[in-house]
């Protein structure tokens, strides 16, 4: 089928530029000495999941049980789960995972400790990640004193096993975070056998930062126009477009395409970067300033020239990750020529 054919809106996916993406951050894991294990919430493919094993990545992250459950029936057998979980029903479900793949969780209190632990004591044990904040203002505890609590806890619960440290984002502070704390769990036996430390837009940065030992990444494997306003990629890294049509121009200034917010995500770009939902590499001033559900309205203002109805335009998504998870599938490209479609199957899996 021919790429211009396929109706729009639609997600297209380069696998030229994918499969170099994947090589440049294995590579440069090699190098550090760290070991990779990207998050697949950004692509929530299987074989994206295995082709990133095959390269060399250690196993993958999951945020969420479901995104697991849909990685281990594939056949992926390494499995961190970078998010607390709480609740007897995912006791069960973490329990039936265990069984059939190595798994670790992060956690930052006792009552996540404890589903951990009962699932371990069903389904076998499971690695424990304590999980600190280094200014990120989300989960994970905020003090050494916390992160010894719950890694004395761990070593003492049956099901579960200390296995080390995880952080989001790495950054200045996680190192001077570590400097201090790791000398006293050293000091208690509980020496960390993984640092796992996460976050795309400075990743390539992060064996100067803090010493980790294992680097969580998602963004990396599609890019979108938030990594390339951080500097971590160019717009030839982004593999990851939408296609869309023009279906209207009420006014010269004003062009109406057929995708809105179930297509593109609302997340906007950090302060002084960038305005609107979306770039389009065709028209760089164009601006993808308002949506409603079906329609994307685009500020046309600042173009010398500018689209015309019935043209079909590539939008870089500002946020790739809740992008993708709207939709069902997508269709690859390779070099430019359509290769088929691809189940995104793990979308959609919030539990």
């Amino acid at each position: 089928m021919d790429l211009a054919l396929l109706e729009t809106p639609v997600p297209v996916v380069e696998l030229d530029i994918v499969e170099r993406n994947l090589r440049r951050m294995q590579d440069y894991c090699d190098r550090a000495g760290i070991a990779l294990r990207p998050h697949i919430k950004t692509h929530k493919i299987p074989s994206l999941a295995h082709r990133q094993i095959e390269l060399g990545a250690r196993g993958i992250t999951c945020q969420k049980l479901g995104e697991a459950e849909v990685m281990a029936d594939a056949g992926i057998d390494d499995i961190l789960i970078s998010y607390p979980i709480v609740g007897q029903g995912k006791a069960l479900r973490l329990a039936a995972l265990a069984r059939r793949a190595t798994m670790r969780v992060s956690l930052d209190n006792p009552v996540a400790l404890a589903t951990v632990s009962e699932a371990g004591r069903i389904g076998g044990e499971i690695g424990v990640l304590v999980e600190f904040d280094s200014g990120n203002g989300r989960t994970g505890v905020t003090s050494v004193e916390e992160v010894l609590t719950l890694a004395r806890a761990a070593r003492d619960t049956d099901g579960v096993r200390f296995d080390g440290l995880m952080n989001y984002p790495v950054n200045a502070r996680t190192g001077e975070i570590l400097r201090e704390l790791l000398p006293r769990l050293e000091a208690e036996g509980l020496k960390p056998a993984i640092i796992s430390g996460g976050g795309t837009p400075q990743a390539f940065r992060t064996h100067e930062m803090a010493p980790v030992t294992e680097l969580r990444v998602g963004t990396y494997i599609y890019n979108d126009r938030m990594t390339v306003a951080a500097g971590h990629a160019s717009w030839e890294d982004c593999a990851y477009t939408v296609h869309v049509t023009v279906i209207s121009r009420p006014r010269p200034e004003l062009a109406i395409v057929d995708a809105g917010s179930k297509v593109f995500s609302s997340d906007p770009m950090p302060a002084g970067t960038g305005e609107g939902h979306g770039y389009f590499p065709a028209y760089p001033q164009a601006k993808l300033a308002k949506m409603s559900e079906e329609h994307g309205m685009v500020d046309l203002s600042a173009c010398g020239e500018r689209p015309q109805i019935g043209e079909r335009l590539r939008v870089i998504p500002n946020h790739v990750c809740p992008v993708s998870n709207l939709h069902d599938r997508l269709a690859f490209t390779k070099g430019g020529v359509f290769q088929g479609f691809g189940a995104i199957a793990a979308r959609g899996r919030s539990q």
